[in-house]
């Protein structure tokens, strides 16, 4: 009787489990085969159940692309907004956060990979890099902008152009991402992740600091 009970829940937990597992498993199929390659029987085999169960979830290939960017996405903002607002000292601070975070959330793979992926597929796929533009570089530019125009505001950072430090704030994490996914296994020496990031950091901080501001 005990076991006839329970049962219903264990499925219940294994249906409601079940897209996050399709979609772990798309974000490996995408960044091994490419979206052009990638297909959907390929994504069930991985995730173990049949090509059938992803429509019940998916109306297509793309769609399922798309739900895994936004899992992604939703994923790490979350984090990053939950720094930003919680932090109480200076903007030079939180920007080192906001950068160090942001560092290690394409430090390992599978995330590592997924600037090459889209990289590889804007050009035969606009509407996709349409897409992660809006997910991942807009929502990303939106919090490195907010704590940029606190510095601004506090007087710790210098008068700048605010889009053109943002994009540089992200562009070494990008680089690190590109690098170390395409080129770092054909190179000799391994990319250093804390020393390329700290390095950024000395840089970008001490030329964003207003004079008189805050060392």
């Amino acid at each position: 009787m005990t076991l006839t009970a329970e049962a219903p829940v264990r499925w219940r937990r294994r249906k409601e489990a079940r897209p996050q597992e399709l979609l772990d498993a798309a974000l490996e199929v995408f960044v091994e085969k490419g979206f052009a390659d990638a297909r959907l029987d390929d994504i069930a085999k991985r995730a173990g159940v049949s090509k059938g169960t992803i429509y019940l979830y998916f109306e297509s290939k793309q769609d399922v692309f798309e739900a895994m960017v936004r899992r992604l996405a939703e994923a790490r903002f979350e984090v990053a907004s939950a720094l930003i607002h919680a932090h109480q000292g200076s903007a030079q601070q939180l920007l080192t956060d906001l950068i160090r975070l942001a560092g290690q959330f394409v430090r390992e793979p599978p995330y590592s990979h997924f600037p090459r992926l889209i990289i590889a597929e804007s050009r035969r796929f606009p509407e996709l890099a349409a897409f992660c533009l809006r997910e991942l570089i807009h929502k990303g530019m939106t919090l490195f902008g907010l704590v940029i125009a606190k510095g601004q505001e506090t007087g710790e950072f210098r008068a700048l152009p605010s889009l053109h430090m943002v994009r540089l704030a992200m562009a070494p994490i990008v680089f690190m991402a590109i690098f170390r996914s395409a080129f770092e296994p054909h190179d000799d020496q391994p990319f250093d992740v804390d020393g390329h990031i700290a390095t950024h950091l000395d840089i970008f901080i001490r030329g964003l600091r207003a004079e008189g501001g805050p060392a």
